[in-house]
């Protein structure tokens, strides 16, 4: 029996992570690229943001699905996207339209 893998939407951090075994499964999860660009804006994680990226991108974005784009844009800062995510830690972020044109929306 032929699978099909699953489409993700461009909002998803599985979207460029490619699939093996007939596309049965996923390998490992491949963060898209976004470009560092000397406008992005350095700031502390806000305290009411402590663990949760989802509600900054929400905030930031208007898509809580791009939480991942924090780690894909800081992976030396932010190797955990999740537990690293913490209240005064400096990370970058890309303008909205930054993002709009590296994810293709």
């Amino acid at each position: 029996m032929a699978t099909t893998p699953i489409s993700y939407s461009q909002a998803s951090p599985y979207y460029s992570t490619p699939f093996f075994e007939n596309g049965k499964f996923l390998d490992l999860l491949n963060f898209r690229s976004i470009p560092k660009l000397p406008d992005d804006i350095l700031t502390g994680i806000p305290v009411n943001y402590n663990l949760r990226p989802d509600l900054f991108a929400h905030d930031l974005y208007g898509d809580s699905r791009l939480w991942w784009v924090f780690a894909a844009r800081n992976p030396n800062t932010l190797i955990d996207p999740l537990w690293d995510f913490t209240s005064g830690t400096l990370i970058y972020l890309p303008k909205k339209g930054t993002l709009q044109t590296a994810l293709g929306t």
